[in-house]
């Protein structure tokens, strides 16, 4: 299965107030059980950091450096929902979402 999250981006010219959607993280598979991809489109990765965080809140992950497609290892992951969040430099969240680890 392929996840894909998405924010919304007002489009001002448009009068009747409707959003544009754009997709920037698309991640797979899910539920994962020996490695997960993201891809991250249409942004300037260098400008954005990537974290995931058990269920609990504790952050497992955290990567500065990003490419345009992510592969990370689970083998040190345990069974359950990750949370990831897409930040910008100035720590804002742009984008999140969760995927599951299954062995």
């Amino acid at each position: 299965m392929i996840a894909t999250t998405t924010f919304a981006q007002s489009d001002r010219s448009n009068s009747a107030g409707a959003e544009n959607v754009v997709k920037v993280v698309r991640f797979y598979p899910n539920p994962a059980s020996a490695f997960i991809n993201f891809e991250f489109k249409d942004i300037a990765v260098s400008n954005y950091s990537f974290k995931v965080f058990n269920f609990i809140g504790k952050k497992v992950l955290e990567i500065n450096n990003l490419t345009p497609r992510t592969v990370i290892n689970l083998n040190d992951y345990f069974r359950g929902v990750y949370i990831f969040q897409l930040t910008d430099r100035s720590g804002k969240v742009v984008e999140s979402g969760k995927f599951q680890v299954v062995k």
